[in-house]
């Protein structure tokens, strides 16, 4: 057998291989980006439920199937709850965020040092007000730094919600880039998995 022959055999052999992992790293990349990923927590906006450094699994197909790096939708499965915690990119600069839904389309929403009332219901409990009701979800809130901006009558439009921090005086939140479309909320927190001085977990959000 020549030099040149057995060269041509192995070539074809060689470029099936490339293929294959080719093909295996992109069916990786869309199942990552259309089904499941992971968020480090950046900032302290969202304590106590979430800290600095917290790795977070997010659900990509809470709300629906997407065509990856695009808001092309492929499949419809609802939209985001009062409560959910998600993940968007910021109307401001495109940065990626994670914050709460607090309210959605039809509601009316007042904020007063840091705590909630809906449609005329205070979210709070009158002995515990650094505790929020979502339905049957409690959530923390962290008022350590006061409650931020206040929220006067507003009604949030159809298509839109409103997001906040969990660490109501330290979280650049819609109170200040606005209300996010529904459509952008593309992801839903499910459980923090690490968390630094505890290591590995799992604790549902």
């Amino acid at each position: 057998m020549t030099e040149t022959t057995a060269a041509a055999r192995t070539t074809p052999w060689w470029r099936g291989e490339w293929a294959s992992l080719v093909a295996m790293l992109l069916l990786l990349t869309l199942a990552r980006t259309s089904f499941a990923n992971h968020y480090q927590v950046p900032s302290g906006s969202m304590e106590p439920n979430l800290m600095p450094g917290d790795r977070v699994v997010v659900n990509m197909m809470a709300y629906g199937l997407r065509v990856p790096f695009t808001d092309i939708e492929l499949y419809d499965r609802g939209e985001p709850v009062p409560g959910d915690i998600v993940v968007f990119k910021s109307p401001e600069d495109g940065t990626r965020l994670i914050k709460r839904v607090v309210a959605i389309g039809g509601q009316a929403v007042a904020l007063h040092d840091g705590r909630l009332w809906v449609d005329g219901k205070a979210l709070f409990d009158a002995d515990a007000t650094d505790v929020e009701h979502f339905g049957d979800r409690a959530v923390m809130l962290n008022l350590a730094h006061g409650g931020g901006p206040d929220i006067d009558g507003l009604v949030i439009p159809e298509g839109m919600a409103l997001v906040l921090g969990d660490h109501r005086g330290n979280s650049q939140d819609g109170r200040f880039f606005g209300l996010v479309p529904m459509k952008s909320l593309y992801a839903r927190a499910e459980a923090v998995y690490y968390r630094s001085g505890e290591g590995f977990g799992w604790t549902r959000l």
